[in-house]
């Protein structure tokens, strides 16, 4: 029997069950979080792999500078020092012990003027021994000379009294022939008188020959005497220049330094015992870095302008030193009509070093960046300054404060000319602005 009071049975409350609706949406929330985060990683990967690698930098770290149009003056700053135009070294011809110091280190010196005298006994032992050399071979010459004059003198008599006599014999040869042919000479008489005319003209001509002889001999001789002589003279004169050196004197007007002696002191030869340096006129001497050697000549313009007065004084290269030490040579200039009245030895001035002709070109500021890229590539700012891309440009001449620009840039253009260490490497910047 079926309880018709049973609810389940009619109304069906037992069976039916209340579905309660879940909220979804924080999940779905989270994966489309992922999906939107996936997609931002897919187009910066795309991004990236269009433009290269990409580096995010405040735009407060660099500097930026516009690509202009403007007149190149072809110089590079140099920094000298100044030194004086003209030092002599002051160096012991001989060697000797200290006598007398006769002027003191730092003082103002004539040209002439005697500084230092030095004694050598081994010197004047050899100069006094040329002497007697040269006195002794002075008078062997004047002995050679005398017997070549009285051997000229000799042989001048034999010669005319052989002369006297073939004359005499000749007169007598002619009379006997004359008193032969008439009978009253016998042959044997005539005969011997043209045997002794024959006889004494032969030693005429024997004794001519013999003086030519003795006069070609003597006269050589009498040359190597004179050339010996002479040697020994000229070795006498330096030997007494030596001596005469050992009273040392200033060679230039000028003031001496480096001049530290002391009384009984041994000064070797060639040893330097000073300068003296040109209290009036200057030099400078500066470094130059070895990039522009190929570029700098002889007597090429310079120029220095007093910042006190704004006065300018031209100078020229005078001299060139081919030895790179520390990648820089170093050059000598000198002014050209007139030098600054107040510059002083050991002063360090700021000049222009001129190397080339001044022209209209495109430029930009001389920055760090040149050190890193060598001037071969640059990062080029987009119009917006959202973002700076590298691009390869050629540059030409650079001063101290501008670049030339042959190639790849053009005016208006922004360009990051400060350090790039940090990110040198990279394709592409992000420009930030905090």
């Amino acid at each position: 029997m079926i309880d018709t009071n049973s609810g389940d049975a009619h109304t069906g409350e037992g069976m039916d069950r209340k579905i309660i609706k879940k909220n979804n949406l924080p999940k779905m929330t989270f994966f489309g979080l992922i999906a939107l985060g996936a997609m931002v990683g897919i187009y910066l990967i795309a991004d990236s792999l269009m433009v290269g690698r990409t580096f995010r930098v405040e735009e407060s770290r660099l500097v930026i500078s516009t690509v202009t149009s403007g007149v190149y003056e072809d110089y590079i700053p140099i920094r000298g020092k100044v030194t004086p135009l003209r030092t002599v070294f002051i160096s012991a011809t001989e060697g000797g012990r200290v006598e007398k110091i006769l002027t003191e280190d730092g003082t103002m010196v004539k040209r002439g003027q005697p500084i230092v005298e030095l004694s050598n006994p081994t010197l004047q032992l050899e100069v006094f021994q040329n002497e007697a050399r040269v006195a002794g071979e002075l008078n062997a010459m004047r002995t050679l000379e005398l017997q070549l004059e009285q051997n000229r003198l000799r042989h001048i008599t034999v010669i005319t009294t052989l002369k006297y006599e073939i004359q005499k014999l000749t007169r007598n040869v002619n009379r006997y022939r004359t008193l032969y042919d008439r009978g009253n000479f016998t042959k044997s008489q005539l005969d011997e008188a043209e045997e002794d005319l024959t006889y004494k003209i032969k030693m005429l001509e024997v004794t001519k020959e013999s003086q030519q002889t003795d006069a070609k001999m003597q006269e050589t001789q009498l040359e190597l005497s004179q050339i010996d002589s002479a040697n020994l003279e000229r070795n006498l004169k330096i030997a007494r220049m030596n001596l005469e050196n050992l009273n040392m004197k200033a060679q230039i007007e000028g003031q001496l330094s480096g001049f530290d002696l002391e009384l009984g002191q041994t000064v070797a030869r060639g040893t330097s015992i000073g300068q003296i340096d040109d209290p009036f006129n200057f030099k400078i001497e500066a470094q130059i870095d070895e990039f522009y050697l190929s570029r700098v000549n002889l007597n090429q313009a310079g120029f220095y302008d007093r910042s006190s007065d704004g006065e300018g004084f031209p100078m020229r290269i005078k001299k060139i030193y081919p030895d790179v030490q520390n990648n820089q040579f170093k050059i000598d200039m000198i002014f050209v009509n007139k030098q600054p009245k107040d510059i002083r030895r050991g002063q360090t001035l700021q000049s222009k070093l001129t190397l080339g002709d001044s022209a209209e070109a495109l430029l930009i500021p001389n920055g760090s960046f040149y050190q890193d890229t060598g001037g071969s590539w640059i990062f080029v700012v987009s119009e917006d300054g959202s973002f700076a891309v590298k691009r390869n440009l050629r540059l030409g001449r650079k001063n101290n404060n501008f670049i030339e620009v042959i190639d790849g840039l053009e005016i208006g253009e922004r360009v990051i000319i400060s350090p790039y260490t940090s990110f040198k490497e990279m394709d592409r910047l992000n420009l930030s602005k905090n």
